[in-house]
């Protein structure tokens, strides 16, 4: 697959996967639907746990008491990066996780918000989303307004 394509993709190309292609007259969310998402999923998850892995070995392997704080500094900034970065793919991580469960419950591809289908495309680009569009940007407004 050309570079510029797996870009385009993400998550997609990242599960290694296609977009899906629905059938004519297949209802939303088919076993095959909820089996396509499951791989994103997993796949996805299991990246960033490798790239969690990773770094607990980079910093451990890296770890050095430099005798000058100049030195010193600039590893502990890129520590903190890092741990900030692992942050957040660990509550990614657990949000993945959350999504597949609803997968096996038969509650994914719903809005939390007003229960419409949140659609095939937008799934594949944010497969945790949980609100639909529109519930999305109306929350995204509402948000900006409390915040100033």
């Amino acid at each position: 697959m050309p570079e510029t394509k797996k870009k385009a993709l993400g998550i997609l190309a990242i599960a290694g996967v296609e977009p899906y292609q629905e059938k004519a007259g297949e209802e939303y969310m088919s076993a095959a639907q909820m089996e396509h998402f499951t791989k994103i999923l997993s796949a996805w998850r299991n990246q960033l746990r490798e790239e969690v892995d990773r770094t607990v070995h980079h910093m451990q392997d890296e770890a050095a008491n430099f005798p000058d704080p100049v030195d010193r500094a600039s590893q502990e900034e890129e520590f903190s990066l890092e741990l900030r970065n692992r942050d957040r793919e660990r509550r990614l991580i657990k949000k993945i996780e959350k999504t597949l469960n609803k997968i096996e419950e038969d509650e994914f591809g719903f809005c939390d918000s007003c229960g419409i289908e949140i659609g095939i495309r937008r799934l594949e680009a944010r497969p945790t989303a949980d609100l639909c569009i529109d519930c999305k940007t109306l929350a995204e407004i509402k948000e900006r307004q409390m915040q100033g």
